[in-house]
């Protein structure tokens, strides 16, 4: 029984530790502040939300900064209201100006500042949304959103660091949103809808053809009726032969 029972208890030790070891590793990975969608389109615009997870055992996170990137400004920002917090917004001046529909902005956000009431923020084990509408999203590839997490006991949480392409994740990284190019307008796609009118063009005279040919036959065929009429009309006028 001893020696059934001795394998059993270091599987189980070996698998604890393992599990242990392998949440160790991904809990601090999985808790840097993001932001959500991760994808865009350039051009475009879109609706993302700051997600702040709580990393502290004992305090709670009562103010979060997010810089926009000085090199990828955007024309429009806005946020939703988010119960027990407040928000501050900050512009700057771009130069060249931006563009939005039709009318040139000479500034542009540079950072919110989200503060939460008091006795309030993100408890331990807890995290929080933050919702942005922005857009125009402008030319470039990647916005790199440095965010300052800060806490009640004073710790802060710098998010700032930028990931470089090929190599790990940095210990601090920044959230990053990606943009796709937008698709250009294909000639091709112009191509369908003339055929398509080449084709409504010749359906519409073969109709005609048609209705025309139906016509005539229509007209034929009355003037032969009529003939015949005037024939069956004339044999009854005339005397019947006599034998």
């Amino acid at each position: 029984m001893i020696r059934l029972r001795r394998p059993a208890t270091i599987a189980a030790l070996t698998l604890t530790a393992v599990a242990t070891a392998v949440l160790g590793l991904a809990g601090p990975a999985s808790a840097h502040v993001t932001i959500n969608p991760a994808e865009g389109t350039q051009g475009g615009y879109g609706r993302f939300a700051f997600r702040v997870p709580n990393e502290s055992d004992t305090a709670s996170t009562v103010k979060v900064e997010v810089n926009l990137p000085e090199n990828a400004p955007v024309g429009s920002v806005s946020t939703m209201p988010v119960a027990g917090w407040t928000v501050a917004v900050e512009k700057r001046k771009v130069d060249p100006p931006i563009e939005v529909h039709g009318s040139q902005l000479t500034e542009a956000v540079s950072k919110l500042t989200f503060t939460a009431a008091p006795n309030g923020g993100v408890k331990p084990g807890e995290f929080q949304e933050f919702p942005v509408s922005m857009g125009p999203l402008p030319q470039a590839d990647t916005m790199v959103f440095k965010v300052l997490q800060t806490y009640s006991d004073g710790n802060v949480s710098r998010w700032i660091e930028e990931p470089t392409p090929g190599a790990e994740e940095p210990e601090s990284p920044a959230p990053v949103l990606t943009l796709a190019a937008s698709a250009p307008a294909s000639a091709g796609a112009s191509a369908p809808a003339a055929a398509a009118a080449d084709d409504d063009d010749d359906d519409d005279a073969g109709s005609g053809a048609a209705v025309a040919l139906g016509v005539a036959g229509l007209v034929a065929g009355l003037g032969g009726l009529a003939l015949g009429g005037l024939a069956f009309a004339r044999t009854r006028r005339e005397p019947a032969a006599k034998s």
